[in-house]
């Protein structure tokens, strides 16, 4: 073992939980308690966005800094969220932060199917070169992928474009935890596939904030 591996396996998991879901779960507790001490809804989405905005930096800077370097999904959710919040702040409109979400998963299925229908194999490097796998199962993996990140897109153009703010910062926090779902429901696909008997998981696919 390398002291590279050496030194991953000694870092704690937490740090990696929080550089992926601390942004998100700060812009849902900030919009909820300015929501309960009764601030406007757009008023609160747009001070939640500030908060996403830092907590979105902070968590890049943290996962440079123990990782020495930037998975490709949660720079990407990362750099979506900074442009879409900035839009956000500076319009006073938080219509741009909710269809970043759109964007960014309609760009990321793009990407993915594409990749398939060309027959290349960029799924490998999205989501997670370190799994040893035959490029068959990638491909597989890559339409999974592709085709969740294509139904997020859809399914958050409805949400917004008809729901209130409340419903859509809730309904922001569940689709998280459908991502994890998701993610655990793939192991065992990885899993039968996997040629290293250590071989883990992608990261969960985060639709982004």
């Amino acid at each position: 073992m390398s002291p590279a591996d050496t030194a991953e396996k000694k870092r704690p998991r937490w740090i990696r939980s929080a550089v992926d879901f601390g942004a998100l779960a700060a812009f849902i507790a900030t919009f909820a308690v300015l929501r309960l001490r009764g601030v406007d809804g757009e008023e609160a989405m747009i001070s939640a966005t500030w908060v996403l905005m830092g907590a979105s930096a902070l968590a890049l800077a943290v996962g440079w800094l123990v990782e020495r370097r930037l998975a490709w999904l949660p720079a990407i959710a990362g750099s979506f969220a900074l442009v879409f919040g900035g839009l956000t702040v500076i319009f006073h409109d938080s219509s741009f932060m909710k269809l970043k979400l759109t964007v960014q998963n309609g760009l990321l299925a793009a990407l993915l199917l594409g990749s398939v229908a060309l027959g290349k194999n960029i799924g490998k490097t999205v989501l997670g070169a370190a799994i040893a796998m035959p490029d068959a199962a990638w491909r597989s993996l890559t339409l999974r992928y592709g085709l969740f990140f294509a139904v997020v897109a859809v399914v958050n153009e409805v949400v917004w474009r008809t729901q209130s703010n409340d419903v859509w910062v809730t309904f922001r926090g569940g689709l998280q935890i459908a991502s994890v779902i998701f993610a655990l429901a793939n192991v065992p696909f990885i899993l039968k596939h996997a040629s290293e008997p250590e071989a883990a998981p992608p990261e969960s696919p985060d639709p982004g904030m």
